[in-house]
């Protein structure tokens, strides 16, 4: 593993914490991040089952734009 790995580990790293603080400090404010349309929630009796597809998409493509934009 060269430096250069061992940089982007560090960006990614600042990156978690960052989205990290957010959340921790703005949780009342992200209310509706899990909650779009397109997000999959079933809750049965004795069951419950949650796939956040279109927040992942949501996520994917400002991580990607973020990742275009230091290129």
């Amino acid at each position: 593993m060269g430096s250069e790995a061992g940089k982007w580990m560090i960006v990614a790293g600042a990156f978690i914490l960052l989205a990290g603080v957010a959340v921790y400090f703005f949780h009342d404010k992200l209310h509706w991040l899990g909650n779009l349309p397109g997000d999959l929630r079933i809750e049965r009796e004795n069951f419950r089952f949650y796939f956040p597809f279109t927040t992942m998409i949501i996520i994917s493509l400002i991580i990607n734009l973020v990742i275009r934009l230091f290129r």
